[in-house]
């Protein structure tokens, strides 16, 4: 499990000045806590976390000398700045389900031959115990031909005993269908029957 250090935040700092000073906002919160905590990160840990790590991931936060198990639940991201600019935590209880997601990474999809292959999910909802978290799910699809389908259902996670889905098993993962190619004879044919007809 990743650590990633973080210290209590002051509130009477504005969000846009700790990021102009190179911090990430956040808040952890959970059951028993009284209310959320804010908190900070460097940005540059919070980078390198984001490069191996996502939302639903776990993390050992160490807050000013305490450390807390907990999972990312939500990451807001600004895709234009390329800046992570707010990272939410909710503690783990040992014995209390928690809402999570687990990421869809796809294998080796530089090696399916014919069709194209089309990404429909890119996470699958789910609810676990603290220990029966699943982060990722990874699928081989190399061996993928046109007309073939992955659904939740054919997945690992599906008939995991410690995960209770939330997606619905039936929904498509991934599929390979044929290229949409137009077929290049009919304007032949056509040309064909005009000089005929002359």
């Amino acid at each position: 499990m990743t650590t990633l250090k973080a210290e209590k935040r002051d509130m009477s700092v504005k969000a846009k000045k700790l990021r102009r000073e190179g911090f990430v906002t956040g808040n952890v919160f959970g059951k028993d806590m009284e209310g959320s905590m804010p908190i900070q990160i460097a940005q540059k840990d919070a980078e390198h976390f984001f490069r191996t790590s996502g939302k639903g991931s776990k993390v050992t936060l160490e807050v000013d000398g305490q450390t807390i198990t907990a999972l990312v639940k939500e990451i807001d991201y600004n895709f234009m700045k390329r800046q992570i600019l707010e990272m939410d935590f909710q503690v783990l209880v040992k014995g209390e389900k928690v809402h999570s997601v687990a990421e869809v990474v796809l294998l080796n999809h530089d090696k399916v031959q014919a069709g194209v292959l089309e990404k429909t999910l890119n996470e699958i909802a789910y609810k676990a115990l603290p220990e029966s978290i699943v982060e990722k799910v990874e699928i081989d699809v190399s061996e993928m031909k046109i007309g073939d389908t992955i659904k939740v259902a054919d997945l690992p996670i599906a008939s995991d005993s410690g995960v209770e889905l939330v997606t619905d098993p039936e929904t498509v993962v991934v599929t390979v269908f044929a290229p949409h190619n137009a077929v290049e004879e009919e304007p032949e044919a056509a040309e064909g029957g005009e000089a005929a007809a002359e």
